[in-house]
């Protein structure tokens, strides 16, 4: 489940000044939580010292005085950060510190944080908190915020916070709740200005002024007929800059990119990139405005699935709490490493096959490692290449051979060429030229057979309507290491043995 965040992507470029500004924040934010963790280690050592009193009256002298002294001095710190710093010191705390903070926060600020911080460490401040607190944090949200925490929450709370809002909120958060996590309506916010055509620019600024505050990242306005469809957008650069009397309809623009609910998030994302957009309308099936996407839910999602993308990638079931128990971290890791076992059994079974040539042969041991390892790295380089193209909707049915034949192309190359040092290096120093050819015809063979597969898996795998970099990384590892030690036991074998 992804939520939305304020912090900026690792992976967005930056100008040297932003980036100076980016290290200062990320530096505040480091000093931030070692004061917070020097303030616990005072008050944990001081709390030590007060159950070590003889005296009741004493204890509970000395522990009110260290209640009042450190834990004051956090909280006023707590209070000056922003929910994502909140956020960031709390997931960087063990779990038993991470709830003397939890406890400090004000609870006006609980929704903002829940929201800010990881699907893991959720789990644990939810768990912690009563129904009352989670209704009363949860109200602050807005609608569509409210949606993107509630998986979360448990249903008594939610059935709660259902009756507390107005009717038309509760049909949002119905509706934001029906979409799955993958679609723009999951994206969408309804936080959004709607204005008529048939309207002056200085009628419009003059409804805008009577607004408490625009709505965040209101790059534009969306026109409106009288049944809510959409007609047309107005910027808001545009707005400030043409005479006032000029009506909405001579200055809106016609054509514009927008997004139905049920499309996928990812696509949505792609055009944010391509178009520079930072909010686009969301339209129903009969053309009505029903919400809107910013470029801050679009970041977001970005970074939550790339995020999860790193996850599969290692092995992990799912976001893991960084200090979570021992055995629910097993359970996370515990899948991939069955594969993995599996997989090296296959490995070992094939050496097994060529025990005789590895017995008459003893430099075969020591040399087929190279060629699993360069053919693995070779294939992990191509089937990362190959997953991100297919996440941008860059390889279809026409160009696939074509990729086919260039990967190919790269894999004969750099078998020529890298098994051709690795032959050199094999006759140097076991002084058989026969050893460095096979060992030449190895790495050729065993890094097309990594191109091969690199391209393979992940078209297999989108076809079959799974992610493609789930598990990928283990199964061209797994493909690599057998078929290389098959190929290069097989060559020695032939015309060595």
């Amino acid at each position: 489940m992804w939520h939305r965040r304020g912090r900026t992507p690792a992976a967005m470029p930056l100008v040297p000044e932003k980036m100076a500004e980016t290290e200062e924040i990320r530096s505040s934010v480091q000093d931030s939580l070692e004061q917070v963790i020097e303030l616990l280690r005072k008050h944990e050592l001081a709390a030590s010292a007060a159950a070590r009193e003889e005296t009741d009256s004493r204890r509970e002298l000395v522990e009110t005085l260290v209640h009042t002294l450190h834990l004051t001095e956090l909280q006023k710190l707590l209070d000056e950060l922003h929910p994502a710093d909140v956020a960031y010191i709390l997931e960087a705390l063990p779990v038993e510190q991470r709830l003397i903070v939890w406890d400090l926060v004000k609870a006006e600020r609980d929704g903002e944080i829940l929201l800010e911080v990881s699907d893991a460490v959720r789990e644990t401040l939810i768990a912690h908190m009563d129904e009352k607190e989670l209704v009363a944090a949860t109200e602050q949200l807005d609608t569509d915020e409210i949606a993107d925490l509630a998986p979360d929450l448990p249903r008594e709370v939610i059935q709660d916070v259902f009756k507390s809002l107005p009717v038309e909120e509760r049909e949002q958060l119905r509706a934001a709740m029906s979409y799955p996590e993958d679609a723009v309506g999951a994206l969408m916010d309804f936080d959004m200005v709607e204005i008529r055509d048939d309207v002056t620019l200085e009628v419009v600024l003059r409804y805008l002024r009577r607004l408490d505050e625009m709505p965040d990242h209101t790059d534009q306005l969306f026109v409106v007929d009288r049944e809510a469809r959409l007609k047309g957008l107005l910027p808001v650069n545009r707005l400030l800059v043409t005479d006032p009397e000029t009506v909405v309809a001579a200055v809106m623009e016609k054509e514009f990119i927008k997004f139905h609910p049920g499309e996928k998030a990812q696509d949505a994302a792609t055009a944010f990139e391509r178009y520079d957009l930072v909010s686009a309308p969301v339209v129903d099936d009969r053309g009505r405005l029903v919400g809107r996407v910013t470029v801050n839910a679009v970041v977001d999602y970005i970074r939550e699935e790339t995020g999860n993308e790193m996850l599969s990638a290692g092995g992990l079931l799912e976001e893991e709490d960084l200090f979570a128990s021992v055995w629910k971290s097993v359970r996370n890791r515990w899948a991939w490493l069955a594969v993995n076992l599996v997989t090296a059994f296959i490995a070992s079974r094939v050496i097994g096959l060529f025990e005789h040539s590895i017995a008459q042969l003893v430099a075969l041991a020591a040399l087929m490692p190279i060629v699993a390892g360069i053919s693995g790295n070779s294939g992990n380089q191509t089937i990362t290449m190959i997953v991100r193209a297919l996440a941008l909707g860059q390889i279809s049915l026409v160009n696939a051979r074509k990729l086919f034949a260039k990967e190919i192309g790269v894999s004969l190359l750099n078998g020529v060429i890298w098994g051709g040092v690795v032959g050199l290096f094999a006759f140097f120093i076991y002084h058989s030229w026969q050893l460095g050819v096979v060992m030449t015809g190895a790495m050729v063979l065993s890094l097309m057979l990594a191109a091969v597969m690199g391209v393979t898996i992940p078209l297999v795998m989108q076809k079959l309507g799974r992610d493609p970099a789930i598990g990928s990384s283990v199964m061209i590892t797994a493909i690599t290491d057998s078929g290389g030690f098959f190929i290069f036991l097989g060559l020695a074998t032939v015309f060595l043995v």
